[in-house]
């Protein structure tokens, strides 16, 4: 029995942060685009780095909702391609915050909401929301930091161009020990060179609509 309560919140676990991502497509669609790159990134860094395929896949779903307080941000912000004022940041540092409180408020699993609250906390203390650093990170969370940054590196915005691989590598190597973990970004940047073909294109299918739908082969859930 015990078992099959567990499995029980397993799937409404996941139909809840599915049903999450939706409302993120819904909202904006470059925010579920880099969602759904993230996810998929975060789950092969995982398992390149020895977790179970299970805890590689409750990772993808965190990945898939850890920008979900971005659909609090006002459009004028969300969209801008100048640099924000110092408030404009301050709201936008706010969303960690805003997409955990909203877990939280769906009775998510912690796992899930320490990912999406302390996916820009930084290795030597400098991030937001809660200014931790080190091990204190919850691994997720660094994790998450490093896929989430080469995504907006290699990925066209508003207010950049895409990099290339090799000069995100490059950028991403300044933050070693201060941005990121060291030994995760190591990590990650083997499973670079391991996978020539690494960046996904940026547009990517949707979620399936009902629990019971295929995944698209980009992600596997």
């Amino acid at each position: 029995m015990v078992g099959i309560a567990q499995t029980e919140r397993e799937q409404e676990t996941k139909r809840v942060l599915l049903s999450l991502a939706h409302s993120i497509q819904e909202r904006d669609i470059v925010t579920y685009e880099h969602s759904r790159r993230v996810a998929t990134y975060v789950q092969r860094l995982a398992r390149y780095i020895g977790w179970s395929r299970q805890d590689a896949r409750n990772l993808a779903l965190a990945a898939l909702v850890h920008d979900l307080g971005k659909t609090w941000i006002t459009n004028d912000i969300l969209n801008k391609s100048a640099a924000l004022s110092n408030e404009e940041r301050r709201k936008m540092e706010r969303h960690p915050v805003i997409g955990a409180t909203i877990l939280i408020g769906y009775e998510i699993a912690p796992f899930y909401v320490e990912a999406v609250l302390y996916h820009h906390e930084a290795w030597d203390g400098h991030g937001y929301p809660a200014g931790l650093s080190g091990e204190n990170i919850p691994v997720s969370a660094r994790l998450l930091a490093i896929v989430d940054v080469y995504d907006v590196l290699t990925s066209q915005r508003p207010y950049k161009r895409p990099l290339t691989t090799e000069d995100a590598r490059k950028r991403m190597l300044q933050g070693s020990a201060t941005s990121f973990d060291p030994e995760l970004l190591h990590a990650f940047l083997c499973l670079l060179d391991q996978m020539p073909n690494f960046t996904l294109p940026q547009h990517v299918c949707g979620l399936p609509h009902q629990p019971g739908e295929p995944m698209s082969p980009i992600i596997d859930l």
